[in-house]
């Protein structure tokens, strides 16, 4: 078999190139019939498929089956349709090649200018939770083989996969043809789609041949869009982009509502802020500076405006780090909320809704970023993490539901079973441990925190920089590790301080030595037998 040629000499320039033919079949037909008209208008002759081709007629336009070009019927059930050399040797034909045209013309073929596929609802289909062969019948075959085809042959061909390129086609329709330069990111583009399909389908298979559900599959698919190019990354030095993953329902889908574009930091502290705020079942605010809790608090009992309460709990933690952070509420800020922050310096302020008064006052405030959660936002059921040369996956770090039913198993090592609310102040301070960068300790008093010791390299000084923010408010509240202590050292740092309960992991070869340091103090110790790392 003869190689391809690739002599320059041969190859005839192309730029612009009118569009005289298009193909034309999707499974999304958002905005078809508007690229069908713009196509009529420029006197296109449309070639389609199916139900693409019912639709774009019953709209009044004239097409062209692809039976007709082909000269065979779409036949297994529309198995096969496409995948015919009437069909890509029009998606193919290099006509820089004088060999092509000539070819062509022998066999009775016309090129195509324009190809707009879009490929079976696969990764929709295994979404919604079918099986089996509902599955298997979503594997687009004749989709993929002409948006390859024709992505290659990007120097004739503009091919389309999106509805989000129609403007732009139109556009180059009015304009007398397609560019080379659009041509070829198209393809770029195009490429991608195949790829991406391509791992979803590969996944779902690995995934039916797991032998264990618990397996992690064998193959990953991440597919992301790029949402925006950001100013910088953490760094004025560093590039960033934001991208939106297919599936997700999370910050980056969230609707900024007003105030300056977002930055990566300011996007990553929000994630971080939500982790924090929607641990809790109450009414509560997270306060976030550099990815970790400045404040967590839940509302005060009866309190007239619950989620307002919760911010000035949460604040109250440490205002002066507070100034420039970033907050989530899991309930709708309020207007008296928002009358809370008029005077506090705020970056980014996110939530699942706001009061129309809140908004408004927020308004006076033109740099904040108010982020609005998508409706059907949730938290993450995987975490994944890039490092060099691969990646890490693991199961998201969630608590139960039914928490408190759980915490009734937690083993009592030291001093008595605290009352109810005691027991609510220490599930509090548990489940806000989680929040904060490891090594990890959280001081707490009714359901707010009072001193947070975070990310140093041993757990005294965690233990000791919680004690120093607290200051006075230390003597009387609960306190939570999310590791167990492997000395006593930190524990009495907590019990110098006045600390009633801990509540920790447990786990230590040395537990007896800390067990015994709160026993001699009085002080009542849980071990959960469960470590919230977070780092």
């Amino acid at each position: 078999m003869a190689a391809p040629t690739t002599d320059p000499a041969l190859y005839r320039h192309r730029d612009e190139v009118p569009v005289r033919r298009a193909l034309v079949s999707v499974s999304d037909k958002t905005d078809l019939l508007v690229l069908a008209q713009a196509l009529a208008a420029a006197g296109v002759e449309i070639v389609s498929t199916g139900s693409t081709a019912a639709t774009i007629r019953e709209a009044g336009h004239e097409v062209t089956d692809v039976a007709t070009v082909t000269g065979f019927p779409e036949s297994l059930g529309g198995r096969v349709k496409t995948l015919h050399p009437s069909v890509h040797a029009g998606l193919l034909a290099d006509l820089r090649l004088e060999d092509h045209e000539r070819q062509l013309g022998e066999l009775g073929i016309e090129a195509f200018e324009l190809v707009v596929v879009n490929l079976y609802p696969f990764v929709e289909t295994v979404a919604s939770g079918a099986q089996g062969d509902d599955v298997v019948e979503q594997i687009d075959i004749g989709g993929p083989a002409m948006v390859r085809a024709s992505a290659k042959n990007f120097a004739n061909v503009a091919i389309v996969v999106s509805p989000e390129s129609y403007p732009a086609i139109i556009d180059s329709l009015r304009s007398g043809g397609t560019t080379l330069a659009q041509r070829k990111e198209l393809a770029a583009r195009a490429f991608a789609h195949t790829a991406a399909y391509d791992r979803a389908v590969a996944t779902w298979f690995a995934d039916q041949t797991l032998e264990d559900e618990r397996d992690l599959p064998q193959h990953l698919t991440i597919k992301a869009e790029r949402l925006a190019t950001l100013r910088y990354g953490e760094n004025s030095h560093q590039r960033a982009a934001i991208y939106t993953r297919t599936g997700g329902h999370g910050i980056a889908q969230a609707t900024q509502l007003q105030g300056k574009e977002m930055s990566y930091n300011n996007y990553v502290d929000a994630d971080a802020a939500l982790r924090a705020a929607f641990d809790m079942v109450k009414p509560a605010v997270a306060i976030i500076k550099h990815a970790n809790p400045c404040g967590i608090a839940v509302s005060a009992p009866q309190a007239l405006d619950p989620i307002a309460s919760a911010h000035l709990r949460a604040h109250e933690c440490d205002p002066v780090s507070a100034f420039g952070g970033v907050i989530a509420a899991n309930r709708t800020v309020t207007l008296k909320m928002a009358e809370n922050l008029r005077d506090i310096f705020t970056e980014v302020i996110v939530a699942p809704d706001f009061e129309p008064e809140a908004l408004e006052l927020f308004r006076l405030k033109k740099n904040l970023r108010v982020l609005q959660l998508p409706t059907d936002w949730q938290q993450e059921r995987m975490d994944v993490r890039l490092v060099s040369g691969g990646l890490l996956l693991q199961d998201a770090d969630r608590f139960p539901d039914d928490i408190e039913s759980v915490a009734k198993d937690w083993e009592l090592v030291s001093g008595e079973r605290p009352e109810a609310d005691d027991m609510t102040n220490l599930i509090f301070a548990w489940k806000a441990c989680r929040a904060v960068k490891s090594n990890a300790i959280v001081l707490a008093q009714a359901s707010a925190t009072v001193g947070i010791g975070m990310g140093q390299v041993n757990r005294v000084d965690s233990c000791k920089l919680a004690v120093e923010r607290a200051g006075g408010r230390a003597a009387g509240s609960v306190a939570a590790s999310d590791a167990f202590f492997p000395f006593a050292d930190g524990p009495q740092v907590l019990i110098d301080a006045g600390i009633r309960a801990i509540i920790q992991p447990g786990g230590s070869v040395r537990d007896q030595e800390v067990i015994d340091a709160a026993r001699a103090a009085g002080v009542t110790m849980f071990f959960t037998g469960e470590r919230h790392f977070f780092h």
